[in-house]
């Protein structure tokens, strides 16, 4: 570690990470901030604590929060008057186990629009056309910064050595806040991906042929995002250290939020997180007979594990920003290309689910006829539902042809879903190939993820994680385990066909060829472990303080 971030570690008593996502798993958000935290508490230990919601119940609390009582001096038992903020201090089940406070934020909603009103008058936020969830993550967020500053003064913290880093447009409403005051302390302000950069692709529109064209500003009110892009704007301009994940996402912000980041934080991965040795055989062997078996009943065939190649995608669920219609896509053109191995593909993202279809599990031989042959759950709009629709389409079209068996898991993967009941990180092991074609991806933790345990990936370089390979590593499968794919807005077709290209390269590859790729894959992982990506955060944490005295002084 360099003399400069000892000295960096010195200058910060009280370390504060806000998220959304804090013990709450919903996206890439959660496992960038729960991966990064061991190397966070290693450097810090107790002068770091994340702040997250409090969305639990006692009947229905949250997996990854342990609580305890008597952390950061009974804090948890200091009552907070204003707007009866409630709070629960403790752990976070992961690995580091860095210190959590719960925030209860119900009592802010009362004060929200005299606030709002505050913040147009300081900041030139437009909260006017607000809707859906703004101020949910305004109401959060305004009340973690409270505990912040409430946190400081229970443990006798000059508000100089508070450092507070707020994550995506759901906290800055708290980071213009802490600033107003208490503008002692240095901020940091994180974009994991512009909130109208994802409504462009989101909404069909072409983001990269005509990227210097667009405004944000213009386009918030054409998409009807003035809000979620007013705040996210402000607090970027704000905050006294500006970050993206990538240089994707930096460019992206400089041209839709008109500024460029003074740091990018490339997302790093936890090893950790990886089983080691007889654990991974066992987590291998197990996920494939499940898979197998789940496949089986559903194709009403048998599949030897031997002869089948597993590949699959996972994430979340938008059809064309995460590659969900390549994918599909691919496959069908990988089916006219011939292979003698059967191959099954799996969709891993969670969707509007109803229930499992019980009959997967039950010890019959086969299922009903009626019973849909390629989803795992029932969907309260099956009919609607992208993924299931195309699959569908193409199914009818006998587009995989007879050894390609396309099946949707939609649910997430957390070891309790009725049919799988293995979790994400404990079935990876079973894969053999995965496939990340994304439209957008500011950064790209799931191809990230399947390399770190061994499973090589194709993914595209509209992602950060993309761009990372092409400018550190070889674009190479069997190289590098990762094979980068370019993706614009006019050569769809020429992609896909690359895609399935590749799947069957590594399909028709021996199979000591496929271990090279594994082995590959982990080693190319290892170069993205947070102990060498968090530089980028100390040179952020130097750079809010520096910029927090230059604020102060004016």
């Amino acid at each position: 570690m360099s003399v400069a971030n000892i000295e960096e570690q010195k200058s910060i008593d009280l370390l504060v990470e806000t998220s959304w996502e804090v013990c709450n798993k919903i996206g890439g958000i959660y496992t960038v901030l729960s991966t990064k935290a061991r190397v966070l508490k290693e450097a810090f230990d107790d002068k770091l604590v994340f702040i997250g919601p409090d969305v639990w119940s006692d009947i229905s609390p949250s997996p990854f929060f342990i609580e305890d009582k008597c952390l950061l001096k009974n804090f948890s038992s200091t009552a907070i008057d204003e707007f009866d903020i409630t709070i629960k201090t403790g752990r976070w089940n992961i690995p580091g186990s860095p210190q959590v406070i719960l925030v209860g934020f119900k009592g802010v909603y009362p004060y929200l629009n005299a606030i709002f009103a505050k913040m147009w008058e300081l900041y030139g936020v437009d909260s006017m056309h607000e809707y859906g969830d703004y101020r949910e993550g305004c109401a959060f967020s305004i009340a973690a910064s409270i505990v912040i500053m409430k946190l400081a003064a229970h443990l006798s913290i000059d508000m100089k050595k508070v450092t507070a880093h707020f994550n995506e447009w759901t906290t800055g409403m708290g980071l213009l806040y802490l600033q107003w005051k208490q503008p002692l302390a240095a901020t940091l302000f994180t974009t994991h991906a512009t909130s109208i950069g994802r409504s462009i692709c989101g909404n069909g529109k072409p983001l990269y042929d005509y990227f210097h064209g667009y405004n944000g500003d213009q386009m918030a009110g054409e998409l009807n995002m003035q809000a979620k892009h007013s705040l996210e704007k402000k607090a970027a301009h704000n905050a006294d250290c500006f970050t993206a994940v990538s240089e994707i996402t930096a460019k992206e912000s400089e041209q839709l939020l008109e500024i460029y980041p003074q740091v990018v934080t490339p997302n790093g991965f936890e090893p950790d997180f990886v089983p080691g040795g007889d654990k991974y055989k066992i987590l291998r062997k197990n996920g494939r007979e499940r898979l197998l078996k789940i496949a089986g009943k559903l194709k009403q065939r048998k599949f030897k594990s031997a002869d089948t190649v597993i590949v699959a995608t996972s994430g979340r669920n938008e059809y064309r920003n995460k590659g969900l219609d390549i994918f599909l896509d691919s496959l069908s053109a990988l089916s006219g290309m011939g292979s003698p191995y059967d191959v099954i593909a799996l969709i891993l993202v969670p969707a509007w689910v109803n229930s499992p279809i019980e009959e997967l599990m039950s010890s019959k031989k086969k299922i009903d006829e009626t019973i849909p042959d390629y989803i795992t759950h029932y969907l309260n709009n099956m009919d609607t539902d992208a993924v299931a629709s195309r699959i569908r389409a193409l199914e009818s079209q006998h587009s995989f042809g007879t050894n390609i068996s396309v099946i949707y898991v939609p649910c997430y993967l957390n070891g309790g879903d009725g049919i799988v009941n293995i979790s994400y990180y404990d079935l990876l092991p079973a894969l053999d190939l995965t496939v990340f074609p994304s439209y957008y991806e500011p950064w790209g933790y799931t191809p990230l993820e399947s390399i770190a345990f061994g499973i090589p990936t194709i993914t595209s370089d509209k992602s950060g994680f993309g761009q990372w390979i092409l400018s550190e590593h070889e674009n190479s499968l069997f190289k590098t385990g990762v094979k980068v794919v370019e993706r614009t807005d006019s050569n769809y077709q020429e992609a896909l066909q690359k895609i399935a290209g590749q799947i069957l390269e590594f399909i028709d590859a021996a199979k000591k060829e496929r271990q090279v790729a594994s082995e590959a894959a982990m080693q190319t992982s290892e170069k993205a472990d947070w102990k060498y990506f968090i530089e980028n955060y100390y040179k952020a944490f130097r750079i809010a303080s520096e910029r927090r005295n230059e604020r102060i002084r004016k």
